[in-house]
């Protein structure tokens, strides 16, 4: 099971950074609804397969965030 809400976690930092969904896009060269299908949970960044093989392991699967030059 993949205990991160990453939608969430990326909402939250885009907020505490003072970033919009449009200069996100921007930055990587993709375009603002894809971003935005990320946000929204719509589209799916970690690889299902993955996260069913750790769970069938005995393991979760919990993400953590550095901010760079920490």
């Amino acid at each position: 099971m993949l205990l991160n809400n990453i939608e969430l976690d990326i909402k939250t930092r885009c907020i505490e950074d003072g970033i919009s969904q449009t200069e996100i896009a921007e930055k990587l060269d993709v375009s603002v609804p894809y971003v935005n299908r990320i946000i929204k949970g719509r589209e799916q960044i970690v690889n299902k397969t993955f996260v069913k093989i750790m769970d069938e392991l005995g393991y979760d699967v919990e993400l953590t965030y550095k901010k760079k030059g920490e």
